[in-house]
């Protein structure tokens, strides 16, 4: 699921009926087992990606070091020399090229899109467990301005 998606239903959600607060305190469950729903699927996504990623930085390690066969890096697409006829860098100079290397810093942006996913669901996950509380300082509020 797309982080806009997850918003906009948050923005439909996360509405507080004032003229409907029963209805609204009861609709807390079923948001909360939503939210949650998508929530453990995009924890188990993240760890997923996270998991894709060191299997990537592993395949590119054997790559630059020369250590993957032919029929790997064809597997992949990869070129044979990933250096381009340049001098073979120093161990500590292979660093750069992971940190460079187009496939890890797509993965690495996919990671980063699904942390930012999984903290917002997070945070509405807390709105949710609090929404009590919103709810009770509205009643208190219409008490009050009532002269109750």
């Amino acid at each position: 699921m797309l982080l806009d998606d997850i918003l906009t239903m948050w923005k439909d959600d996360s509405v507080i009926e004032d003229n409907n607060l029963d209805g609204t305190t009861v609709k807390c469950a079923v948001l909360h087992s939503k939210y949650l729903e998508l929530y453990s699927v995009a924890k188990l996504q993240l760890k997923r990606k996270e998991a894709d990623l060191a299997s990537m930085k592993k395949d590119k390690w054997l790559y630059y070091t020369g250590k993957m066969t032919r029929e790997e890096m064809d597997e992949r697409g990869w070129a044979y020399d990933p250096f381009n006829g340049g001098a073979k860098p120093l161990k500590s100079d292979l660093e750069m090229y992971y940190v460079s290397d187009p496939d890890i810093k797509k993965l690495c942006g996919q990671i980063d899109y699904q942390k930012t996913i999984v903290e917002a669901l997070d945070e509405i996950l807390a709105t949710i467990r609090w929404r009590h509380q919103a709810i009770r300082n509205i009643i208190d509020y219409k008490k009050f301005t009532a002269g109750y």
